[in-house]
């Protein structure tokens, strides 16, 4: 049995004080969580985060980093930054990523494989735009996507990696797929790393990212397939993310 996994993504959200107050209010409403809980903050609030969940089920994540150990990469971090700053798993190719700052298949590769060696846990996104599925392309692009990301990794070492399915149509619009269809196109996730890298397949953890909140998570995390959630907004309020991390309808 793979052992669900919720990571909040904070994206460009919380100062330093802000964020220990979240994590304090956190805590204890998912201490007895089921499933593994990441918060994945902006870097100027690493160390006010990981002193607060000293001592509780939360882990410390980062949204993003650069491939390089280190060198003339003004504004990116390094995987021994992050390692050094408490932070355990880090969120790679996420979609505004790739919108916004130029992230590409390639780079979302070196990065992952940056990540592992340094002994980081990757959480690897890959998701279709709306026209991309109306086209009819989303099996084929995710994964390609997957297997790109996954490039130059051993099967034992892509058993432990995240992957998070975020169908791009679906993140911050209040759209959400269907459980039916974030079920459906995780399990071809799951098969292209099936044909790759054998049974690792069985024990890689496949994330659903597109506006997953208290109000779908039960119907979502009831499907075979999904094994947790990558969560943007509702990971900002403690109350909510608790709901998520429990699986409350």
């Amino acid at each position: 049995m793979r052992k669900p996994i919720i990571a909040g993504n904070w994206k460009m959200n919380k100062t330093p004080s802000e964020a220990k107050a979240l994590v304090e209010a956190l805590a204890p409403l998912v201490a007895d969580a089921q499933c593994d809980v990441v918060v994945c903050t902006p870097a100027v609030n690493f160390a006010a985060v990981s002193e607060a969940i000293k001592g509780t089920n939360i882990k410390l994540g980062a949204q993003n980093m650069h491939w390089k150990e280190s060198g003339a990469y003004t504004g990116e971090l390094s995987a021994a930054m992050l390692k050094e700053c408490g932070v355990e798993y880090v969120i790679l190719g996420h979609s505004e990523r790739r919108q916004y700052f130029g992230e590409t298949d390639a780079t979302v590769n070196l990065r992952t494989l940056a990540a592992v060696k340094a002994g980081l846990t990757p959480i690897i996104c890959v998701g279709e735009k709306k026209e991309e599925r109306e086209a009819g392309y989303t099996n084929a692009l995710v994964a390609y996507q997957t297997l790109i990301a996954l490039s130059g990794l051993t099967a034992e070492q892509v058993a432990k990696v995240v992957i998070a399915y975020e169908p791009v149509w679906a993140i911050g619009t209040g759209l959400t797929a269907t459980d039916e269809q974030a079920n459906e196109t995780i399990g071809v996730i799951r098969e292209a790393v099936r044909s790759a890298y054998g049974d690792a397949a069985d024990e890689v953890r496949i994330q659903y990212g597109g506006s997953m909140n208290p109000k779908n998570c039960k119907g979502l995390m009831a499907q075979p397939q999904i094994d947790g959630g990558l969560i943007g907004g509702a990971s900002l309020k403690a109350e909510d993310f608790s709901k998520v991390v429990r699986f409350d309808a």
